[in-house]
C-alpha cells in the first residue's frame, strides 16, 4: 500500500512540476504588476490580483493533494515539509519553491550540466535574485506610503534589498512599518544562509582542488621535496 502511495505521489509530482513552475512565474509577474502599476490603473491591478489569487489556489490544491498522497497525518506532513508549508503561508518565499522545481527538472537528466559545487552556487544565486526581487516588491508595497518612510521608490527598495542580502546594511534606507521589518528579518536570515552556502561550497571546492594537486605526480618524475 505504501509503495502504491509513493508511486502515485511521484506521478503527481512529475505531472505538476512544469505547470507549477509556470504558475510560480505567473504569480511573481502578477505580483510585480500589482505593486508597480499606479493605483489609477485599477483594472490592471485588478487583473493582476486575480492572477495572484488563482495561482495561489493552484499551490493550495497541489499542497493538499501531496498531503493526501503521502499517507501521513497532517501534523506529520507539516513537520516533514516545512519549506512547502512556509512557501504556502508566506508567498514572499515563493521563489524558493520555484528554484526547487527547476532544479528537480534538471536532476531528471542522465548527466547534470553542472557539477555539485556549480549547482550550489547556481541555486543560491538564482534564489537570491528571485527572492530579492520579491522582497523588494513586498517592502516597497508596505513602505511607500508610510509616514516617515525612507523607501519611497522601487529603486530605494532594490538598493535596500541588495544591502540587506549581502549583510552590508548601510542604514541609509530602512523599513519603518511593522510588516516591512518582518520582511527585513526574513531577508537578513536568507542573506546569512546564502553567504554560508556559497562560502562553504567554495571552501570545499578549494580543498578538493588542493587534494587533487597533491595526488598528481610531478612532471619530472620526482616526488615533492626531493
Amino acid at each position: 500500500m505504501h509503495e502504491v502511495s509513493a508511486e502515485r505521489r511521484q506521478h503527481w509530482e512529475d505531472l505538476t512540476e512544469v505547470p507549477l513552475l509556470i504558475a510560480s512565474l505567473l504569480y511573481l509577474a502578477a505580483y510585480a504588476v500589482y505593486v508597480l502599476v499606479p493605483p489609477a490603473e485599477s483594472w490592471v491591478r485588478g487583473v493582476a490580483l486575480v492572477v495572484v489569487g488563482g495561482t495561489w489556489l493552484c499551490f493550495v490544491v497541489d499542497y493538499l493533494v501531496r498531503m493526501l498522497l503521502s499517507g501521513l497525518r497532517p501534523l506529520r506532513f507539516l513537520r516533514t515539509h516545512v519549506l512547502d508549508t512556509l512557501v504556502l503561508l508566506l508567498p514572499l518565499l515563493r521563489p524558493l519553491r520555484l528554484v526547487q522545481i527547476y532544479m528537480a527538472l534538471q536532476r531528471r537528466r542522465d548527466r547534470p550540466r553542472m557539477d555539485l559545487y556549480a549547482r550550489v552556487v547556481a541555486y543560491a544565486g538564482t534564489a537570491a535574485v528571485l527572492l530579492g526581487f520579491a522582497g523588494a516588491l513586498a517592502v516597497y508595497q508596505q513602505e511607500r506610503y508610510a509616514p516617515g518612510a525612507s523607501i519611497v521608490t522601487f529603486g530605494d527598495s532594490v538598493w535596500w534589498v541588495c544591502a540587506t542580502l549581502t549583510t552590508v546594511g548601510y542604514g541609509d534606507v530602512v523599513p519603518v512599518t511593522t510588516m516591512g521589518r518582518v520582511i527585513a528579518v526574513f531577508m537578513m536570515a536568507f542573506g546569512l544562509a546564502l553567504l554560508g552556502a556559497v562560502t562553504g561550497s567554495f571552501s570545499s571546492w578549494l580543498v578538493q582542488v588542493f587534494e587533487r594537486d597533491e595526488r598528481r605526480p610531478p612532471r619530472n618524475g620526482k616526488t615533492p621535496g626531493k
